[in-house]
């Protein structure tokens, strides 16, 4: 069934708010997971909605957590989230460090005691959106081996760098630094299929394709071998050691029912171009994905998602009955 963009996020708002989460809070996070859905990152959308609420219900998550900010320096922001979702803190800082870029040239925001359910790249496509270079990641519980290892420290680990452009919407990507992501394994889990090869091992260390063996106690493999645990060591050193938040190892959620999301950190760059070029910025990035599509690209990172985008908001979103139905029941209107 089709739904409107606004329809659905007022929905899963009302979801959100009845379990906990203040209304704010709660329309700040539906946007982003309405956001995924529409743009077809359906890893991080809609079926991530029962993992918040598991959050919420179990205490793990503070559903009023208010954020606070620190300004440790002309273009250097420490954000507090309180224990609340990180989407919650960028929303109350983005201001504070927008200005400080645009000021400064290049601004740093560190967030701590923080919960990052959700992709990154709606967190930073805004930015782009302004004429800011911006490159986010967080951390996450312990969800890889790397290095030789044989158990867990390091997590899946995402980063995301978005790009703006003269006239067109900003280039986009956003990658874990695992295989696959978390997300995409649950969604391989809830589809009962089966893993490609060397994504992922058992608890016994062994390779499988099985996904519930990689999610209840194996562990994801980083991609690109030991170069996807260098991304993931160099994400836990900007987010935990840097920012003060928890490292992956340190994340409790593993030892509290129901609790799904980590209390980790981001890490979150801005660069304003008008300090480096101004308008020969633009035309540098122009002459870059000249010469791609000559070289044969035709598509460059989140076209598809514009695409999908525009036709979401022309006809609504493709929502599952099923979903629909849960939705309306979580939100008690059914």
């Amino acid at each position: 069934m089709k739904i409107a963009i606004e329809a659905l996020t007022e929905l899963v708002t009302l979801v959100l708010m009845r379990h906990g989460l203040s209304e704010g809070s709660a329309s700040i996070v539906s946007r982003t997971i309405v956001a995924a859905e529409r743009d077809g990152s359906r890893s991080h959308g809609l079926q991530r909605l029962a993992g918040y609420l598991s959050s919420l219900d179990s205490g793990w998550v503070n559903g009023r957590a208010i954020p606070i900010l620190h300004e440790r320096g002309s273009g250097a922001l420490e954000v507090d989230a309180g224990n609340g979702f990180a989407q919650v803190a960028l929303e109350h800082a983005a201001p504070t460090i927008r200005s400080m870029a645009n000021h400064a040239g290049c601004a740093v925001m560190t967030t701590r005691n923080s919960h990052h359910f959700a992709a990154l790249w709606p967190d930073i496509e805004p930015f782009a959106g302004d004429g800011l270079v911006a490159l986010t990641m967080v951390n996450t519980r312990s969800r890889i081996v790397a290095w030789g290892g044989t158990r867990k420290v390091l997590g899946t680990n995402p980063m995301a760098f978005a790009c703006p452009r003269k006239a067109r919407p900003p280039v986009v990507w956003d990658q874990a630094s695992s295989i696959m992501s978390q997300g995409d394994v649950l969604l391989v889990s809830a589809a009962k299929g089966q893993l490609p090869d060397k994504v992922g091992v058992d608890a016994q260390g062994q390779p499988t394709v099985d996904p519930d063996a990689v999610l209840e106690g194996g562990a994801l493999l980083p991609f690109g071998g030991v170069k996807g645990g260098s991304l993931a060591f160099m994400i836990e050193i900007l987010t935990a050691a840097l920012g003060g938040a928890r490292f992956g190892f340190e994340d409790g959620s593993g030892s509290i029912p129901g609790a799904l999301t980590s209390n980790a950190g981001q890490f979150l760059l801005l660069i304003d171009p008008q300090k480096f070029g101004g308008a020969a910025f633009l035309d540098r990035v122009e002459r870059l994905v000249a010469h791609l599509h000559d070289a044969g690209t035709a598509r460059l990172p989140a076209d598809l998602r514009y695409e999908r985008r525009r036709v979401a908001e022309r006809d609504g979103i493709d929502v599952a009955p099923a979903m629909h139905a849960y939705l309306e029941r979580e939100a008690g209107g059914g």
